[in-house]
């Protein structure tokens, strides 16, 4: 017979059985509270979850301790059970309010949000010394906030918070650490301005990465630091000496492969690559920079992500004079976002069009400068013929001849290949002539402000 019964999947289970575990402490928590007992508490103990969840994963990799573990299902309960944090809806009847030491953020909604102030309730009740204590858990360098991504958010209504505690806003985890938590797998992050980054993805391969010889040379150095970087960081005893990420600049004219590099390498070494536009980000998002960019430098360190700034000068130009306190504070986001590059341990590329456009202070953060520079004649055969290798050309297409004649990038070369297969196919062509491309290419070349 079939066996009908629904099955819980380990990483609810993990969840439930956490959550359940929290709300007796809660629970036990509360009566020794207003017992006013002079024992010391004792708490419940944190159960053993299953083998292989994704939260039996998460503790273990953070190092987390009973304290922490209870400070995570805090956090978690408002998603998986807020039910579980009702017990503090209970009322001071003397003053007819919640009581201040369970810290609630906003007491007039159908959930409790709790804060930190309601995890040093729960780490030491009454007892003023256990709380200071435990106020150790929320600092920058514990793994509640380096490996997991706790914080403490901000106070969403000044009138009902504790006014001037620094730990009276809501615990908060970042959504792709929920749903990771929940699904076993991290989701893959969507562009937004909580998240300006976005991945490359291209359907080209290492191959058809055409560049001069010593680029190419230079780009399969940065390979060599990725597929080899535990041995000369571990084997060889360098981890003590050398940072473990890897910064690089790319610079040099729009069109000449800095993007498409940048993502092939990613394709080549199995790591994925997010592109943020820092441009995008200063004008539109100006004085959200270091939090909106603290989420995506928290993920490239978790998941080994390559990073990719472009527009790179935006931020990482010449420094400001400090004659305002908006240049004091763009020069402050500048310090933010350097300190988060020399940290990461990922490989980190910034781009720019003109290396005179960084400031020269910078150079020494990077491990490596590579200038990409217009492609001769010889490498503008290449790309010409690499582009047109399955397009039908008429016996007038003669790519030797347009290559030598015509001073194009990568970029400008496939801009031309859609036009003139356009224009084939509009004048009902199965071949693209040697007249469509030269047409296409005298469009392009007024486009960028030149003429034939």
């Amino acid at each position: 017979m079939t066996d009908l019964t629904p099955k819980t999947d380990i990483h609810a289970q993990a969840l439930m059985m956490e959550t359940h575990w929290l709300g007796e402490v809660i629970t036990a928590r509360l009566q020794h509270f207003f017992a006013d007992s002079q024992d010391a508490f004792a708490f419940p103990s944190a159960p053993s979850l299953p083998k292989g969840a994704a939260l039996t994963n998460l503790i273990a990799e953070a190092g987390l301790d009973t304290a922490g573990r209870l400070v995570l299902a805090l956090a978690l309960a408002p998603q998986i059970n807020p039910a579980t944090l009702d017990p503090f809806f209970v009322r001071n009847t003397a003053i007819d309010r919640v009581f201040s030491e369970f810290g609630a953020v906003r007491v007039d909604t159908a959930s409790f949000v709790p804060t930190a102030v309601t995890a040093l309730f729960l780490l030491g009740g009454g007892d003023t010394d256990k709380r200071i204590s435990a106020m150790q858990m929320f600092a920058p360098d514990h793994p509640l906030r380096q490996k997991i991504g706790l914080t403490v958010g901000q106070i969403i209504d000044q009138t009902q918070a504790q006014t001037g505690n620094l730990l009276s806003g809501p615990l908060s985890l970042p959504p792709h650490r929920v749903i990771a938590l929940c699904a076993g797998t991290p989701p893959a992050p969507d562009f937004s301005p909580q998240f300006p980054a976005k991945r490359l993805s291209t359907r080209l391969e290492w191959d058809d990465l055409i560049l001069p010889r010593e680029i190419k040379h230079n780009i399969n150095h940065m390979i060599g630091w990725l597929e080899n970087q535990k041995t000369i960081l571990d084997d060889w005893g360098l981890s003590g000496r050398l940072s473990s990420g890897f910064k690089s600049l790319f610079y040099g004219p729009p069109g000449t492969g800095k993007t498409l590099t940048a993502t092939l390498l990613g394709k080549r070494t199995g790591l994925q690559v997010y592109r943020i536009d820092l441009a995008m980000i200063v004008s539109k998002y100006i004085g959200e920079t270091e939090k909106n960019l603290s989420h995506v430098f928290d993920l490239a360190q978790e998941r080994d992500w390559i990073l990719f700034f472009d527009e790179a000068d935006a931020l990482f130009g010449a420094r400001t004079a400090t004659s305002s306190s908006n240049d004091r504070h763009a020069n402050q986001e500048v310090s933010y976002l350097l300190q988060r590059i020399e940290d990461c341990t990922s490989l980190v590329i910034l781009a720019t069009n003109l290396r005179s456009n960084i400031d020269e202070a910078f150079f020494r953060r990077f491990q490596m400068a590579i200038g990409f520079t217009k492609p001769d004649a010889t490498l503008r055969k290449q790309l010409w013929d690499n582009m047109l290798s399955d397009v039908p050309l008429a016996g007038d297409a003669d790519t030797a001849a347009i290559a030598t004649e015509f001073d194009l990038t990568g970029g400008a070369i496939t801009n031309v290949v859609r036009h003139a297969a356009i224009t084939a196919l509009r004048r009902g062509s199965a071949q693209v002539s040697g007249q469509d491309l030269r047409k296409a290419i005298a469009d392009e070349l007024r486009k960028e402000g030149r003429t034939v």
